[in-house]
């Protein structure tokens, strides 16, 4: 997108002699052009798998300069002798006993020839011996025995790990309710059978890659890519010292010989005054996340080793409570606790993983009658003197619930199909505001109904005469993913704020692209500067939202030696269109951070959508001999990753090869007539071989499968008002708007429409609530 000129809207007069400017026309045609020439080859491709969510607000120290060799791995058993206390209480915990040999003694599920009947599958367990086995559907649908080689946790649930060779260990998706002495389905209602993503069999229940490194210590996958198979290894089961302190070698060689070493010897300080020492530790099993590469080196900052998820909407409500399976980092970095510098061990013992109080004990360490906090350490300037355990505070009958601050302050969801998990943002309920957001909320959550209306009614009472707060981070981002009047001011006005958390900036930044202007690439361009690693990862892609890649080259070049390796790699990818051209001085800081990224998705070589990355970046390299090789090992680790066949198909029909591509995604719609993304491809390519009638059927049988992705009901309507179908091309248009209000593409095209079939007032409508939206867009200039 070229720069913006530097003009507001009060800069425009107030009528004008056409309904569009010259460069909301060029730019509606641009879109409807790019759509049927280059949009197809770009539409469906996956993003990079840069996993990313939280920072801390201070870097993290570099490690003192070693007098010894690096540290290394040591058997845990000597911890004991020093740290008597420290392993009684992690002894019997959920961490020690997060992964454990299948043996009578750790199994606790019923293998007594017992049955379970799914919706899709049934499975039969049984032992031999001291062996438990599991007859149960395998990859080809057949039913067959595997063994289980490992637990999985103990309460409230045991899932099994199976052996089915080449070193692969899968997640069972039966596992054992240890509260209820019952099978259950982990993904009831789904009826996940031999062909479904979630079956136990899949990728994407493979436990080398999925689970294993977060209940263990000292993990290595251990991929042969050669081979497809694994030699995955490990310290010890379970999460021991190591696992958090990192390793032991020179800690040992400290006490020992009693020398004087930085840390006692280990890596990383615990016990740093920086909470996000501490917590970035325990971030990196407690996000939601990706990896960067097989394991992580203690010490380092966590985004040198994985990418955490920002607050999207597919993981998170508007108000940043969990939605999807996020864990407990996620929110923890939204919250004013977070802020003043609770770290987790003030609220759990991080050796037996439990409160360090009973009931609201944990609380009233800071919120209590003193108004202070007992932890030192703490901010606690703006915490007030009451007692905050108490019926005038909390409302509720003591005792029962609503009486106990994690009841309304941590509410939470069920996953796995039984593991409650609280929130840990710590909001403060309001079933006003989340009423009107489509929010969660802890009172009408236990108030339904009647008596739902009731409690707001009350709560709007007792809040009658608070101070008016200023506009709130929720708020807008209801304004601004609903597409509502004023979306691109509250917007703007959330990234002016000084004391915005830096998991909410990085999320808002990832909305600028829908509200292009000066201002928007301004608030980009400075956040690339944030001390936050996560919000200049963020300010990287928004930035290269907005200009073309000869552009970027001055904003993002200096990133290139960021210290961090997130911030480093996604910006040489967004320079890759530069790189060899015009990137003078920093071409070689370029070709390093490249090459980071190369070793990145190289290291994840088991995963289908690194090698689709791969391919990805080899072309755009001009390495050509290397893009098909690796988008057909793409679909060798997982025959059932479309945008890797979509990608080869589109591959194949550039390089001269129509026949095999169109081949290819006939065989794939044959076995997979679901699958919206293989429609939708094959819609395009048929346009592209001038079979417009055929295309919009596949085009059209996309959408149904798929009614809520805007982007193929856009491409409908563009192919649809191509072929002269205006009318139902303005429908599908309007339909998508409805969907996706913040569509800013789909009212470019839509004012389109309406002038084409003479509509001239509706379009006039569509541009003037776009004007209250985002009176500053680039193309109302």
């Amino acid at each position: 997108m070229p720069k913006t000129k530097n003009k507001t809207a009060a800069d425009q007069p107030d009528s004008r002699p056409t309904l569009i400017s010259r460069y909301l026309f060029a730019a509606i045609v641009a879109v409807i052009l790019v759509v049927l020439a280059v949009l197809w080859l770009w539409l469906d491709r996956p993003q990079p798998v840069l996993p990313v969510a939280y920072e801390p607000k201070t870097a993290i120290a570099a490690p003192q300069a070693k007098q010894t060799a690096p540290a290394q791995m040591v058997d845990e058993q000597q911890c004991q002798g020093c740290h008597n206390e420290q392993v009684k209480d992690w002894q019997g915990s959920h961490h020690q006993l997060a992964m454990q040999a299948a043996t009578p003694q750790t199994m606790l599920a019923d293998f007594d020839n017992a049955s379970f009947k799914g919706e899709g599958e049934s499975s039969r367990f049984f032992r031999q011996g001291d062996e438990f086995w599991v007859n149960t559907p395998g990859p080809d649908g057949k039913a067959t025995d595997f063994k289980v080689a490992y637990t999985f946790g103990i309460a409230p649930l045991q899932q099994y790990l199976l052996d089915v060779g080449d070193g692969k260990l899968q997640a069972l998706g039966v596992a054992w309710d240890t509260e209820k002495n019952r099978w259950f389905h982990l993904y009831p209602g789904q009826g996940v059978d031999f062909k479904n993503p979630l079956h136990w069999s899949k990728p994407s229940q493979n436990a080398n890659f999925m689970c294993v490194e977060c209940h263990t210590t000292g993990y290595k996958r251990n991929f042969d890519a050669a081979t497809n198979s694994f030699n995955s290894h490990w310290n010890s089961l379970g999460v021991g010292c190591q696992a958090c302190h990192g390793p032991a070698s020179n800690h040992v060689l400290a006490v020992t010989n009693k020398r004087d070493l930085p840390h006692s010897g280990f890596d990383v300080d615990l016990k740093s005054k920086d909470p996000a020492v501490e917590i970035e530790t325990c971030a990196r099993c407690h996000a939601r996340r990706a990896p960067l590469g097989d394991g992580f080196t203690a010490g380092k900052r966590l985004m040198d080793d994985y990418l955490p998820s920002v607050l999207t909407r597919e993981l998170y409500a508007l108000d940043g409570k969990i939605k999807d399976e996020v864990f407990e980092h996620g929110s923890f970095a939204q919250s004013k606790m977070f802020d003043k510098g609770v770290r987790c061990s003030n609220c759990h013992n991080p050796h037996s993983t439990e409160l360090k109080a009973p009931g609201n004990a944990v609380c009233v360490q800071c919120h209590n009658r003193a108004g202070k906090a007992a932890i030192a350490g703490i901010d606690d300037k703006g915490l007030q003197a009451k007692n905050y355990d108490s019926v005038e505070h909390h409302r509720h009958t003591e005792g029962q619930p609503g009486s106990q601050c994690t009841d309304c302050h941590m509410p939470g969801k069920f996953y796995m199909g039984n593991d409650f998990r609280h929130d840990h943002s710590f909001g403060i309920p309001n079933p006003v505001r989340a009423k009107t957001l489509g929010t969660p909320d802890a009172c009408l959550t236990c108030h339904q109904g009647k008596a739902g209306d009731k409690v707001t009614e009350q709560f709007k009472l007792w809040t009658a005469h608070d101070a008016p707060q200023a506009a709130r981070y929720d708020e807008s981002l209801w304004l601004i993913r609903g597409g509502k009047p004023g979306a691109a001011q509250a917007l703007y006005e959330q990234l002016q704020r000084g004391n915005l958390p830096a998991i909410q900036r990085a999320t808002l930044l990832a909305e600028l692209a829908n509200y292009p202007s000066e201002s928007a690439l301004k608030l980009a361009s400075k956040d690339l500067g944030n001390p936050a690693p996560q919000v200049r990862e963020s300010a990287v892609r928004a930035v290269s939202a907005f200009l073309p890649p000869t552009e970027r080259i001055a904003s993002l070049s200096p990133l290139l030696t960021d210290s961090v390796r997130a911030v480093r790699i996604i910006a040489a990818r967004n320079l890759q269109g530069s790189a060899g051209t015009g990137l003078g001085s920093a071409q070689d800081a370029w070709a390093k951070a490249i090459g980071e990224y190369e070793a990145v998705q190289l290291s994840l070589a088991e995963r289908a959508e690194s090698n689709l990355n791969l391919a990805m970046l080899y072309q755009a390299s001009g390495r050509n001999s290397e893009v098909e090789p690796m988008l057909r090992t793409a679909l060798l680790r997982d025959p059932d990753f479309f945008p890797a066949l979509v990608t080869l198909a589109q591959w194949l029909e550039a390089s001269g090869r129509g026949a095999e591509a169109t081949a290819l995604l006939d065989n794939a719609l044959q076995t997979n007539p679901k699958a919206a993304l293989l429609q939708h491809s094959q819609g395009l390519a048929l346009i592209r071989a001038g079979q417009p009638g055929q295309a919009m059927t596949a085009l059209q049988k996309a959408v149904k499968l798929e009614p809520d992705n805007g982007q193929y009901r856009y491409v409908l309507a563009v192919a649809l008002h191509q072929s002269g179908q205006v009318d139902q091309a303005c429908e599908q248009m309007e339909e998508l708007l409805k969907r996706q209000p913040a569509f800013r593409d789909a009212r470019l095209a839509l004012i389109q429409f309406y002038l084409d079939s003479g509509q001239e007032p509706k379009a006039q409508v569509v541009l003037q609530a776009w004007k209250k939206i985002n009176p500053e867009d680039v193309a109302l200039k």
